[in-house]
């Protein structure tokens, strides 16, 4: 009988329970963000359907501003672990510092551009636009391009905090956010009748508060990873150049992402008014079945960037397969539960019969493909970024969605009359060939050389 010698994994980074109390609250996270999403387009829509419009319309810009600070955040968390992992503390340290200043001076470069051409943005960039819906952009603009910096802060701490492993912090930090901006919603909608004000004015302290408590909690020299209190910035640039490296492809990648999302929806415009409705709806059921896949590429990124820095690739192949396998067991298991109440959901949308037909189509679609395909095509590169192989990333995924996903949307959808349908076939397409792109990438094993430390 052959003997079966069992891997001593007694010295990994990280047990069971270390990966459980990451992953747990990065996904209770993502739940909350949804959710307070559509408790805020709730009532939001009880002020009127201009400020539903206006407010709408400014949010696609902030989309775009979160995708960027998201990206540079994650490559500061990448540095940052990638030096923990290689033990290199005081290194670690700075660099998250010099990604706290660096990213807050961004920020603070883009708030004023945003007030220096807001005339530009709301006319050249929106386009025609009724007025009414043109003054509750304005308001709205006005207000949360004050919370920018804050916005920037806060994702730049978030990072830093799960680049240690401790998820608990940045979970806590965005609970006390969203109940201040749920409630400062609530109190100056329903009970001042503040309008667009009462919407704008909550997003703005509640991004302050968060980002004054993180950054405090980053101070404190008893964390493993913290700041340095100064107010003098001193900018390194060896340590942002690696910040960056990862950044900026990220970046790109997110922001050309959105792009596509824009010009894909003025198609699924052209197929009526259940097409809209069908899609809109869609894509916020969606979210919840790849929601414990996007809490999880979080964590890909604090594990994998720790190995990485570590030199330690068999453990690198171990957590990816394991995690990989987690994210496919969670999707499978959100996808089906939301399959359950699916016929309740279609119902409180009070869709028409057509729109709610889509729909369903949709959700069966996408929960299953999501299940079998997803984890390849979006957990994978987190990995690949988490070991400094941003730019491939970068390549493959522009390439995939301007290849696949766009000009799939227009030969399905359009000309092969699959409407709102085809859509999300094209999109599915795009998940395939990512995948496959991906999972040869990692077994030819070039990304193994991108390290940054």
């Amino acid at each position: 009988m052959k003997n079966i010698t069992k891997t001593d994994r007694s010295g990994y980074l990280f047990d069971n329970r270390s990966l459980v109390m990451l992953i747990i609250p990065l996904v209770i996270e993502q739940l909350l963000a949804v959710l307070v999403g559509m408790a805020d387009s709730i009532m939001i829509a009880s002020v009127g359907e201009a400020a539903v419009s206006g407010v709408s319309l400014v949010d696609q810009v902030m989309i775009l501003l979160i995708n960027i600070f998201a990206a540079l955040a994650t490559g500061g968390a990448v540095v940052a672990g990638q030096y923990l992992g290689h033990r290199r503390k005081e290194a670690a340290c700075e660099s998250a510092t010099q990604l706290v200043w660096f990213i807050t001076i961004c920020a603070v470069v883009i708030t004023a551009v945003v007030y220096a051409g807001k005339n530009l943005i709301l006319q050249g960039v929106f386009g025609q636009i009724e007025p009414d819906v043109m003054r509750h952009a304005d308001i709205y603009l006005m207000i949360v391009t004050m919370a920018i910096p804050f916005m920037a802060l806060y994702n730049a701490g978030a990072a830093i905090f799960r680049a240690m492993g401790n998820s608990k912090v940045s979970m806590q930090v965005s609970i006390i956010m969203n109940i201040i901006n749920v409630a400062g919603n609530a109190v100056l909608i329903y009970g001042f009748h503040r309008g667009t004000e009462g919407v704008a004015i909550p997003t703005l302290v509640s991004r302050i508060v968060a980002a004054v408590i993180i950054i405090v909690l980053l101070c404190n020299e008893k964390q493993t990873l913290h700041i340095k209190r100064t107010w003098r910035y001193r900018l390194n640039w060896p340590h942002v150049k690696k910040i960056l490296s990862v950044g900026v492809p990220n970046g790109l990648e997110n922001s050309m992402f959105q792009l596509g999302k824009i010009l894909v929806l003025s198609l699924v415009s052209t197929f009526g008014t259940y097409a809209i409705a069908a899609n809109a709806v869609g894509n916020s059921i969606a979210l919840f079945q790849i929601l414990p896949g996007m809490a999880i590429n979080l964590a890909v990124t604090t594990v994998i960037a720790r190995c990485v820095g570590a030199g330690d690739y068999e453990q690198v192949k171990y957590y990816n397969k394991k995690l990989l396998l987690i994210t496919h067991l969670g999707t499978a298991v959100m996808s089906f539960g939301v399959f359950a109440v699916l016929p309740m959901i279609l119902k409180a949308y009070h869709l028409s019969d057509a729109a709610a037909e889509a729909t369903r189509q949709i959700i069966y679609f996408h929960g299953i493909s999501a299940v079998v395909i997803w984890p390849l095509s979006f957990t994978l590169p987190s990995t690949f970024r988490a070991s400094g192989d941003a730019r491939a990333c970068m390549v493959i995924s522009m390439v995939s969605m301007w290849l696949f996903r766009i000009v799939f949307s227009y030969v399905l959808g359009e000309y092969m009359g699959m409407g709102v349908f085809g859509v999300w076939v094209a999109m599915v397409i795009d998940w395939v060939f990512r995948a496959l792109c991906f999972a040869v990438r990692y077994y030819r094993g070039g990304w193994k050389k991108r390290a940054l430390v």
